[in-house]
């Protein structure tokens, strides 16, 4: 199986590098490459791996019989398999689905007081329970948050060099629009994932055969096995009630107000009722939430309604997955996205900046008619961020740049279908720039500060 290129491989090299090297933990949804991208590193970087998987070896939750120092879980190790070799300063080992152990954590803190090993842990639902595993390690290991595939992966995978994403930031840095052909282009690449989602089982499925051929079906089973989850880690929760919300999620993006309403899932439904359903998809990796700030301004933490948001899949893929087959059918053939246009548009640039680091968040005024789909910021400015399904005038983002009571607002940014422009502290760039914008803006924020020097 060709292996597809990730970012947490070159963070893998650098932690390697490091002298002070603590253990690692990787986490991440379900099915993102973790393990894939773990073995990979390790085979090609140690000469010995030691890889645990406490799904499907339980038998090796008895390591921590004697305790959690280093020389009692190895020699336990070695009576379960003799065949694995410790060799000092030449080994990795990497314990898999922490979720299923997660009390393994405890002993991260006498590996690195020991030395000898480098070890990474891995698991997916990580989130759910992570306070426990944090309060067994903490201070003695470092956090990698890995997601499906970004944009700028899917490229990777399409054969372009990573040179190619310098070209597009220069673009948007200079306002140089795109000519004809790149228009054409990567608009294209852009909207085939969009509507393939960052799954590295539907990603290789498209890089293999061409085609969309098969990815339904891949996505739809991605799908299934994620319910499986709620089903099998969601304990003493309502399970329905979660099951309930992540299956609302769809209809709720297609309507106009996209504010999820909790009222909408079920006869009498109530926020109180609902709101650990949705921390838990949230902490699980499975859903996107992004919160009604109660004013526009900085900061942007601990400026919002908690009982305002909306809720976008953590992958496009399994938005599309769960659209009705008139819809997938129109999708596939004629990358027709329908209604669901808005929707996608919005659930894939807000999966962008989640994946650059951003948290989500949005604003509407309950007053007028002023809304606006996201917010990001720098050291010292908020920029407001639109998400056009068509190319017209962004009357809630001018407003928030022209008017006096938002201070923080100098000039704002549109994601559209059409090339790069500016226009009145506007500046527009075409939808498959946004998993650069967060390099955008830190390039901004330089030339400002060095001209003003």
């Amino acid at each position: 199986m060709v292996y597809l290129k990730r970012k947490i491989d070159d963070f893998l090299k650098e932690w390697k590098c490091g002298s002070d090297r603590k253990p690692l933990v990787v986490k991440g949804p379900r099915q993102v490459g973790k393990t894939e991208s773990v073995r990979k590193f390790g085979t090609e970087h140690y000469a010995h791996v030691i890889e645990i998987n406490f799904v499907e070896e339980p038998k090796y939750k008895l390591i921590t019989a004697d305790g959690y120092k280093t020389t009692d879980l190895i020699r336990n190790i070695s009576r379960i398999d003799p065949s694995k070799c410790f060799e000092e300063g030449k080994t990795l080992i990497f314990f898999d689905e922490l979720q299923e152990f997660p009390e393994i954590a405890t002993a991260l803190k006498f590996f690195y007081l020991d030395g000898r090993f480098d070890v990474i842990c891995s698991g997916s639902m990580l989130g759910i329970n992570y306070s426990r595993i944090e309060s067994n390690s903490v201070g003695y290991k470092v956090d990698y948050e890995m997601f499906s595939f970004d944009f700028e992966e899917f490229l990777w995978a399409k054969g372009y060099g990573e040179s190619f994403s310098a070209e597009l930031l220069e673009h948007m840095i200079s306002i140089n629009p795109f000519n004809e052909v790149e228009m054409s282009v990567y608009g294209g690449l852009f909207l085939d994932f969009c509507i393939l989602g960052g799954m590295p089982a539907v990603v290789r499925e498209y890089i293999t055969k061409g085609t969309f051929e098969g990815s339904l079906s891949i996505q739809r089973q991605l799908l299934s096995d994620y319910e499986e989850d709620v089903r099998k880690y969601a304990e003493g929760m309502d399970q329905t009630r979660i099951l309930n919300v992540f299956r609302q999620i769809p209809l709720q993006l297609s309507k106009d107000n996209k504010k999820f309403q909790i009222s909408k899932v079920a006869p009498g439904a109530r926020f109180k009722d609902y709101r650990g359903c949705i921390e838990w998809l949230a902490d699980a990796g499975m859903i996107n939430v992004c919160y009604c700030m109660n004013y526009p301004e900085l900061p942007l933490k601990g400026n919002y309604d908690e009982t305002k948001y909306k809720i976008y899949f953590a992958d496009s893929g399994l938005l599309v997955a769960m659209l009705d087959e008139e819809a997938q059918e129109d999708l596939r053939a004629n990358r027709n996205l329908g209604v669901y246009k808005g929707a996608l548009y919005e659930n894939v640039v807000g999966e962008a900046l989640v994946k650059s680091g951003y948290g989500l968040y949005y604003y509407k005024r309950e007053d007028s008619t002023l809304e606006e789909d996201f917010f990001v910021r720098t050291a010292g400015e908020l920029i407001p961020l639109e998400v056009k399904a068509s190319n017209g005038r962004a009357k809630s983002l001018r407003t928030l740049i022209q008017s006096e009571k938002y201070e923080d607002i100098h000039y704002g940014i549109k994601l559209t279908g059409g090339n790069i422009g500016y226009e009145k502290q506007i500046y527009t760039f075409p939808y498959f720039c946004a998993f650069l914008l967060k390099k955008y803006l830190k390039n901004k924020c330089c030339h400002t500060s060095q001209v003003s020097l």
